[in-house]
């Protein structure tokens, strides 16, 4: 794996080093070729001391004169010399945009291209990442924005030739919006907030919004809108580096929970970058299979499971990170044992506002799943 330059443009340099490393192999007649870390599933581990998904030390070659390797070799060479090409000209484009960027003839004898399918160009993108130690953020990739938060923070967002101060804390009902790279260009200024509350649906994190509650217990209230994305990973890691204390306030269905846990110790599809991602530090707060017996009314709430939710808990179950927490096996277990499941907007049915107290209560109490 190359190392990240330390001198002018990181970046520019890893992907200088990389390219010159394989025309260097040809000029000397070599078959040419790269090592990189495996991304197999028999390669990710869980690290129980750290708490989070990562590669292990497994290598895989890729070289030019396999005939299994050599047109994955070409387009992994082509992504690298347009990424460079992106990072010179300090322009960003999506994934989907530089694989129309590569969509084209390899000439005019030859009737083929370089992809046909952006599923072609994605997981090269993900070697790319790993051959080269970056991140694709750091290649001028951007990944799907989603994501909104409010708090008393500011940023300090460089955009092109502008240099913008932005107040968290006046948003409005809209929220700052998260982008995908919260690293290169932004810069976290004047945190005052106390702790962090991450809450799985964009339209509860609105009624908590519309409360008030973030001015009122001083936190950071943020969306990943469903399913969290890198970007609101990243900056989910970078307020836990601020030592604040993370909080996750999801449906209790397999499907929030499973939120939860991709927050918490990364993803197997994202373990390459596991320690940039993920936040063992965070906590549950709920919904939770126990809140049925703690609120009464949330007896008349409850959902029946299907047969996919089942058998993702059985999949959880055999999570080593999962199943070495009681609590949450536990939890496990009840939706096994009573077939149902309950979402966080259950928790207005009493009043709107119950779902304020909900979150008050529960951070007051230290009531949360590790």
């Amino acid at each position: 794996m190359a190392a990240k330059g330390t001198k002018g443009n990181p970046s520019k340099e890893v992907l200088e080093e990389f390219g010159g490393g394989i025309l260097k192999q040809v000029e000397q007649g070599k078959n040419p070729k790269f090592i990189a870390t495996a991304r197999t599933k028999s390669n990710i581990i869980y690290d129980n001391k750290k708490g989070y998904l990562s590669l292990g030390r497994a290598t895989e070659e890729r070289n030019f004169l396999n005939i299994a390797q050599t047109k994955r070799f070409m387009q992994t060479m082509a992504i690298a010399a347009k990424c460079h090409k992106f990072v010179n000209e300090n322009l960003h484009t999506s994934i989907r945009g530089l694989f129309y960027q590569l969509k084209y003839s390899l000439g005019e004898d030859v009737d083929e291209n370089i992809f046909n399918e952006q599923a072609e160009s994605n997981p090269l993108i993900e070697d790319l990442e790993v051959a080269l130690g970056l991140k694709r953020e750091e290649l001028n990739l951007n990944a799907n924005r989603k994501g909104l938060l409010a708090g008393n923070f500011k940023v300090m967002d460089k955009f092109g030739e502008e240099k913008l101060e932005i107040d968290a804390s006046k948003m409005g009902r809209s929220g700052w919006a998260i982008p995908s790279d919260v690293d290169n260009d932004i810069e976290f200024v004047d945190i005052k907030a106390k702790y962090v509350l991450v809450v799985e649906k964009n339209a509860v994190w609105q009624r908590l919004n519309e409360d008030g509650l973030w001015k009122k217990e001083n936190m950071i209230l943020l969306s990943p809108e469903g399913q969290a994305s890198r970007g609101t990973r990243r900056i989910i890691r970078k307020f836990a580096d601020q030592g604040l204390p993370v909080y996750v306030f999801n449906d209790g269905d397999v499907w929030g929970w499973y939120i939860y846990w991709t927050i918490k110790t990364g993803s197997i599809n994202l373990a390459y970058i596991g320690k940039d991602v993920a936040t063992p530090e965070a906590r549950f707060l709920g919904v939770t299979m126990s809140d049925i017996d703690r609120y009464d009314f949330l007896k008349n709430m409850t959902m029946k499971v299907k047969d996919v939710d089942l058998k993702r808990v059985q999949e959880m179950l055999g999570y080593e990170w999962i199943n070495r927490h009681e609590e949450w096996v536990n939890e496990l277990k009840l939706v096994l044992k009573n077939k149902t499941k309950i979402e966080q907007d259950a928790l207005q049915g009493p009043r709107l506002t119950f779902i304020s107290d909900y979150v008050k209560e529960k951070i007051k109490n230290k009531d949360f799943l590790p």
